[in-house]
């Protein structure tokens, strides 16, 4: 299978980024082929534009600021997004990759009927969401409803894509976690990832 890994941190020495890392090493030991997309690192635009936003409802949705994301997008089997979480939520550069990328006539179609959108990410069979928060797994799940795994498997993943795998991998209380926590945490994924 093909991979695209997408990475939002702004550190290059970050957790995150051995995460990507781990994955990417996984994936390729398993024989399949990895593009890693660096939203930091290619400088990726995250706001979405006037043009984008008038013409969101335009055949065919002019993409043309982001097409070499879309092309690496189109060209992926499974997609895995490698993040941190920040007040229960997506780095901003993540949420303006969904927002620029996984629009109209790449992600989804309008149905003009009206009721759902109508999936068009049928390339992408595996979605998972590799990421951190710093609050204790308690604080996430039971208090806050785990809404980033929420937003990612029923408004996104589902929404955008058939029949897909979804997964999320998550070491909580990041910020208290011991370096062997971690190595333990990047074995877990290495141990999941040996199974696709």
């Amino acid at each position: 299978m093909r991979f695209l890994i997408v990475l939002a941190h702004p550190l290059a020495g970050s957790f995150a980024s051995s995460v990507a890392a781990a994955a990417t090493a996984a994936l390729e030991k398993n024989g399949h082929s990895v593009d890693l997309l660096d939203l930091y690192r290619q400088d990726f635009d995250p706001c979405l534009s006037e043009t984008e936003r008038r013409g969101y409802f335009d055949v065919p949705y002019d993409a043309s600021g982001v097409d070499d994301i879309v092309a690496r997008l189109k060209a992926a089997d499974g997609l895995m997004l490698v993040f941190p979480q920040w007040w229960f939520n997506f780095p901003a550069i993540l949420k303006g990759f969904f927002d620029r990328v996984f629009a109209p006539g790449i992600a989804f179609d309008h149905d003009h009927a009206g009721g759902r959108i109508i999936p068009r990410l049928t390339n992408i069979k595996l979605f998972w969401a590799l990421t951190t928060t710093g609050s204790p797994w308690w604080v996430v799940k039971l208090y806050m409803g785990d809404p980033v795994r929420r937003l990612l498997k029923r408004g996104i993943a589902a929404f955008c894509s058939r029949d897909v795998q979804f997964r999320m991998i998550s070491l909580h209380d990041m910020d208290r976690a011991t370096a062997k926590q971690r190595t333990a945490h990047l074995a877990k994924i290495e141990k999941a990832i040996a199974r696709i």
